[in-house]
């Protein structure tokens, strides 16, 4: 039976957490089911779905106090948004929130359901909002984060992900649910057979945005004292200070020649199946979306052992392939990997379906 679905997210710039939630609700269509997806933003790097309905809220004040009411503020304006589209075209059977920015949105929307309304979490919230945070800062942030999700319905994409949650910030969910995040296995390989400029080529490579998280420096100095000389491939974008400071980085330790900084591509596909191995460096990470990724495409992974999904998605012989969290180890786990490659042509991955994940989802509607 058609449900009617309502994904929220507070951008679609060109991150993992905005790709999943696409690659979810084309799912959830190609199953029958009727998908609105609501941008608090206009930012969008992502091809939209065919069928989807896709509106953008957009705050427009600029007030100068426009921070003070902010959450209240765009909160009115998406309550509104909901309640006119429900009108038109009945009520929404599951509602869900995406990334942190959104979730405090949402929880101020009154007429949401709770008992429909869920809240995805992507991310370590401990790595990600509490790393450098002292004394009264690091209590108001506990304590903003603890409102916003306590007595709600809290789905996230890993164990460790809901787990931090819980145990960290002393939120005990209303209702509780680990679900991975879907992989649209046919379209990840058709994309793969694309041209690839350095097909044919021994490379490793990398791909994630140019933010701090992800470690860039530790992967540069692990690859430096690897002693692999095959080119690293970096495939991702960040601010301009950013860039400067890896090229600079790379300069500095003498592998400049061989770094190669492609930016931010919407169909990385090719990149990975052609490489030879492909790297996580992160200090979390929520679930790992490249990992999956990188298997499908038949290519050997290796990670920091970090916060987050890596230590799920690489267990039996993949294991070989998680590093400690400092360049050294890691050196040694991608020299190791590169030499005697981890078997992938064969690994079970329907876990990660989209047809699996979809069916979860609906199952959360079913079960309410």
């Amino acid at each position: 039976m058609s449900k009617r679905i309502l994904m929220i997210i507070d951008g679609l710039p060109g991150g993992g957490a905005e790709k999943v939630v696409l690659t979810l609700a084309k799912g959830l269509i190609e199953r029958g089911h009727r998908v609105s997806l609501f941008s608090l933003r206009a930012v969008c790097e992502y091809p939209i779905p065919a069928g989807l309905h896709y509106q953008v809220i957009q705050d427009r004040c600029r007030s100068p106090w426009r921070k003070l009411t902010e959450l209240n503020r765009r909160a009115a304006l998406l309550d509104r948004a909901i309640a006119t589209t429900e009108e038109e075209a009945g009520s929404f059977d599951l509602v869900v929130s995406h990334l942190h920015k959104t979730d405090r949105i949402v929880s101020r929307c009154p007429c949401l359901q709770p008992e429909k309304t869920w809240y995805c979490l992507h991310g370590v919230f401990s790595a990600s909002y509490l790393a450098h945070r002292k004394g009264f800062s690091l209590w108001l942030k506990k304590t903003k984060t603890r409102k916003v999700y306590q007595n709600r319905n809290v789905l996230a994409v890993s164990e460790y992900v809901l787990e931090d949650l819980k145990q960290t910030f002393q939120v005990q969910p209303a209702r509780e649910a680990v679900i991975f995040n879907p992989f649209d296995v046919d379209a990840i390989l058709s994309q793969s057979m694309k041209p690839c400029k350095m097909a044919g080529q021994d490379y490793l490579i990398h791909v994630g945005r140019f933010h701090q998280t992800k470690r860039h420096d530790r992967l540069l100095r692990a690859y430096a004292k690897s002693g692999l000389t095959a080119p690293l491939v970096l495939i991702g974008q960040g601010s301009p200070e950013a860039t400067a400071t890896l090229k600079g980085l790379a300069k500095e330790l003498g592998i400049v020649d061989r770094v190669f900084f492609e930016g931010f591509t919407s169909n990385p596909y090719p990149w990975i199946r052609n490489a030879k191995q492909l790297i996580v460096s992160s200090d979390s990470e929520g679930f790992g979306n490249v990992l999956v990724e990188a298997l499908i495409c038949h290519t050997p992974v290796v990670s920091t052992r970090c916060p987050g999904g890596p230590t799920s998605i690489m267990t039996g012989d993949l294991a070989r392939g998680l590093a400690g969290m400092d360049e050294d180890s890691l050196a040694a786990t991608m020299r190791d990997v590169w030499q005697h490659p981890t078997a992938v042509e064969e690994l079970d991955l329907k876990a990660y379906s989209i047809e699996a994940i979809c069916q979860q989802y609906i199952d959360l509607i079913n079960e309410s």
